[in-house]
C-alpha cells in the first residue's frame, strides 16, 4: 500500500485557515436553539471550522484531526476519557488487521494477480475497467461488512492503478484515474451494503427496531427487504458509474486500452509459489470467518454464526477476526525466506497511523453531536412534518439522515434517528417502512467526506484522492441516492 497522505503539515495556508477558528469562536455568543442544550451553537462551529478544514485542507488532514481531541472536552462538550476513548474505537483493529493482510497481499503480488484479471476481463476503456472495479466490490459488500469489502481489494485496485501507469504518459491522467477507480471502490462497497440486511450493521439495526414494533402487523423478510433495497442499489451503482464516468475520467474516455497487453503480464506471472498460496489462503479463511461470524436471518430460518459458540459472542467482532488472522502472517513460516514469516514487523512498520486519527477523530466528533445534544435537536425537527405531503416527508428525513451521516458513523445515525421515526409513525400515520426504511438506507450515503464512512477513509489513505474530487462526486451521488431512495419507497410502499 502507498504511502497514505502526503509529508508535511501547511498544504495550503490562506483564509480556510482564519475562518475555521473564528466561525468556531463566533458560535460562542450565539443563541441555542434548545435552552436544554446550551452547547449546540459551539458544536455547530466546531464542526464547520472541521469540515472547513478538511474540505480545503487548509492543513494537513490529519492535523486537523486534533481539533475534536482538544477542543470537544475543552468546551465541556465531552468528558476528555469518552472523546479519547473514540480514537481507539475497536473498529479501528478493523482497519489495523485489514492493512496487515493488504501489506501481506501486497509482498506476495496476489494484489497484482487480482488486479490483471481484472484488467484482462474489462481493460479496453477507463469505463469499462471503472465498471470491473466497482461490480467486484458492489457484489462482496453484499454479504460483508463495506470496511471488510475495501480491505479486501484495495490493494488490488492501487495494483491496477500502477499497472495503468505504464500506459498513460499524462501524470494527471494517472492520477485522476486513480481517484476515480479508488472513489468508485468506496462507493460501490457502500452502495452495495444497502442491498442486504446484513451488507452493513445499519440495515441489521433498523431490522431489529422495526421488528420490534412493527414486524407482526408489517413484517419485512429477508428477501423482502432485497425486493426493493437490490432494486436502489443496483440504480445508484449506475448513477455513481455515470457521475465517476462524466466527470473524472470524461478526458481519458477516447484513451484505448489493449487488454491482450494485460493478457499477456498475467500470463507472465507464471504459477504460484507455496507463500502466495499460503498468503491466498489466509485471506480466504479471513474472508470466510467476516462471512460466517454472525447468525444469518435466511427468511423465517436463522443460521448461527461461529461466534454464537463462544462463552461471549458478542466481544468477537470483523476486528477481531482481522488481528487473529494478521497475527497467523507473523508466525507462518515463508519457504522462500529462510528465517522468516509471511509477514515482518519491519514490513508492517507502513501502517497509516494517520489515517487511525482521521477516523477517529470521526468517532469524536459523533460523540460531540451526541453529548451537546445537537443530534437530538437535529432528529427533533422531524416532529414539525405533521400535516407534510408522504413524498416531502421521506425526502426530508432522506436529507437530515444523509446530513448527519456526513459527519457521523452510519451506526450512530440510524441509532440516533430511529426512536425519533418510531414515534413520528404515529404522528403522520403512514406505513412506518416508508419511514424507517428511507432512514436505514440515507445512513449508507455518506460520499463526500473522507470521515464518512470506513470505506471512505480507507480509500483516501492511498493519497490518490483530493477532498474537493471526493467532496463533489459525493454531493452529486448524495442528492441522487436522496432522490432515487424516496421516488422508488414512495412507491413501493
Amino acid at each position: 500500500m502507498e504511502t497514505p497522505l502526503e509529508e508535511g503539515i501547511t498544504r495550503k495556508p490562506g483564509w480556510p485557515i482564519i475562518l475555521g477558528p473564528l466561525v468556531f469562536l463566533i458560535s460562542f455568543f450565539l443563541p441555542s436553539p434548545d435552552s436544554f442544550y446550551p452547547l449546540i451553537p459551539v458544536m455547530i462551529g466546531l464542526t464547520i471550522w472541521i469540515a472547513l478544514w478538511w474540505l480545503t485542507e487548509a492543513v494537513h488532514i490529519a492535523v486537523t484531526s486534533f481539533i475534536p481531541f482538544i477542543f470537544i472536552p475543552a468546551c465541556g462538550i465531552a468528558d476528555i476519557k469518552v472523546v479519547s476513548a473514540q480514537y481507539m474505537d475497536p473498529i479501528l483493529f478493523l482497519f489495523l488487521g485489514g492493512f496487515l493482510l493488504s501489506f501481506a497481499i501486497e509482498k506476495w503480488g496476489l494484489h497484482r494477480r487480482l488486479a490483471l484479471f481484472i484488467l484482462s476481463s474489462t481493460g479496453h476503456s477507463a469505463g469499462n475497467i471503472l465498471i470491473g472495479v466497482m461490480l467486484t466490490a458492489f457484489i462482496i459488500s453484499m454479504w460483508i461488512s463495506n470496511t471488510a469489502t475495501v480491505m479486501m481489494l484495495i490493494s488490488a485496485v492501487l495494483a491496477v492503478i500502477y499497472q495503468l501507469n505504464h500506459h498513460l504518459k499524462n501524470k494527471e491522467h494517472h492520477r485522476v484515474i486513480g481517484s476515480a477507480l479508488l472513489i468508485g471502490l468506496a462507493y460501490s462497497a457502500n452502495i452495495g451494503g444497502m442491498s442486504t440486511l446484513v451488507g452493513t450493521p445499519t440495515n441489521m439495526i433498523f431490522y431489529r427496531s422495526y421488528s420490534e414494533h412493527f414486524g407482526t402487523t408489517y413484517p419485512i423478510t429477508f428477501t423482502g427487504w432485497m425486493d426493493f433495497a437490490l432494486s436502489v442499489a443496483v440504480l445508484l451503482l449506475i448513477t455513481t458509474w455515470l457521475v465517476l464516468r462524466f466527470t473524472l475520467l470524461k478526458k481519458l474516455a477516447a484513451i484505448p486500452f489493449d487488454k491482450e497487453v494485460f493478457k499477456a503480464q498475467r500470463k507472465q506471472l507464471g504459477n504460484w509459489n507455496k507463500d502466495e498460496r499460503l498468503t491466498f489462503l489466509v485471506f480466504l479463511l479471513t474472508v470466510i470467518l467476516w462471512f460466517t461470524r454472525a447468525n444469518f436471518e435466511l427468511g423465517s430460518v436463522t443460521l448461527r454464526g461461529w461466534s454464537s459458540y463462544f462463552p461471549y459472542p458478542t466481544q468477537i467482532t470483523d476486528g477481531t477476526v482481522a488481528m487473529f488472522m494478521a497475527l497467523l502472517l507473523f508466525v507462518i513460516p515463508s519457504s522462500t525466506e529462510k528465517g522468516r514469516s509471511l509477514l515482518t514487523w519491519t514490513e508492517a512498520s507502513k501502517i497509516p497511523y494517520e489515517i487511525i486519527l482521521l477516523f477517529g477523530s470521526g468517532f469524536a466528533l459523533a460523540k460531540g453531536f451526541e453529548s451537546s445534544g445537537l443530534s437530538n435537536w437535529l432528529a427533533q425537527q422531524l416532529h414539525a412534518l405533521k400535516g407534510v405531503h408522504p413524498f416531502l416527508i421521506i425526502v426530508t428525513i432522506g436529507i437530515i439522515v444523509t446530513l448527519i451521516s456526513e459527519f457521523a458513523s452510519n451506526v450512530a445515525s440510524i441509532q440516533l434517528v430511529m426512536p425519533v421515526l418510531i414515534s413520528l409513525q404515529a404522528v403522520v400515520g403512514q406505513h412506518p417502512a416508508l419511514l424507517l426504511v428511507t432512514a436505514a438506507l440515507a445512513a449508507s450515503l455518506g460520499f463526500m467526506l473522507p470521515v464518512a464512512t470506513a470505506p471512505n477513509t480507507i480509500v483516501f489513505s492511498s493519497g490518490h484522492i483530493k477532498v474537493r474530487e471526493m467532496a463533489m462526486a459525493g454531493l452529486i451521488i448524495d442528492l441522487a441516492g436522496i432522490l432515487i431512495i424516496s421516488i422508488y419507497l414512495y412507491c413501493f410502499f
